[in-house]
């Protein structure tokens, strides 16, 4: 890191710290990946998850126990190389990152609506259903 940091963050910490970057690909707690904002309406609510990169077909979306589990997976291609010479550094997240929400054991996957659009993946949830789920299903994405 080049310069010092006062609040967490610096537009020099990413420039040429490479240990940083090769721990948390690894991790697979990357930040700039699911970052979530939940909306609260009068109907239910609205959850918009950051999945820049990913493809429609990447993302699941499950619901199980009463809870909403969101998995997008991205394969690596190890079989690209640099004609010139070799990477230096890599940055491009590659793997499979998953979040969940607890939404009740009410919920059902039909009560879900779910979008994929531009990176960005639109849940739309109802407040309260009288029925308990039986068992696990996928929900269809959009898009």
């Amino acid at each position: 890191m080049l310069m010092p940091s006062i609040i967490g963050e610096s537009l020099f910490d990413d420039f040429m710290d490479f240990a940083r970057v090769g721990r948390v690909v690894q991790n697979g707690n990357n930040q700039s990946i699911m970052r979530t904002d939940v909306k609260e309406t009068d109907q239910g609510y609205e959850i918009d998850i950051d999945l820049p990169g990913f493809k429609k077909e990447d993302v699941k979306a499950k619901l199980k126990d009463g809870y909403l589990t969101i998995q997008a997976t991205k394969d690596a291609n190890d079989d690209q190389k640099n004609k010139e010479g070799k990477y230096i550094r890599r940055e491009r997240f590659s793997g499979s990152v998953s979040r969940s929400f607890y939404v009740g054991d009410k919920m059902k996957e039909e009560d879900i609506h779910a979008k994929f659009e531009d990176g960005i993946l639109k849940l739309t949830l109802p407040k309260a259903n009288a029925q308990k789920a039986d068992d696990s299903r996928y929900i269809s994405i959009e898009g």
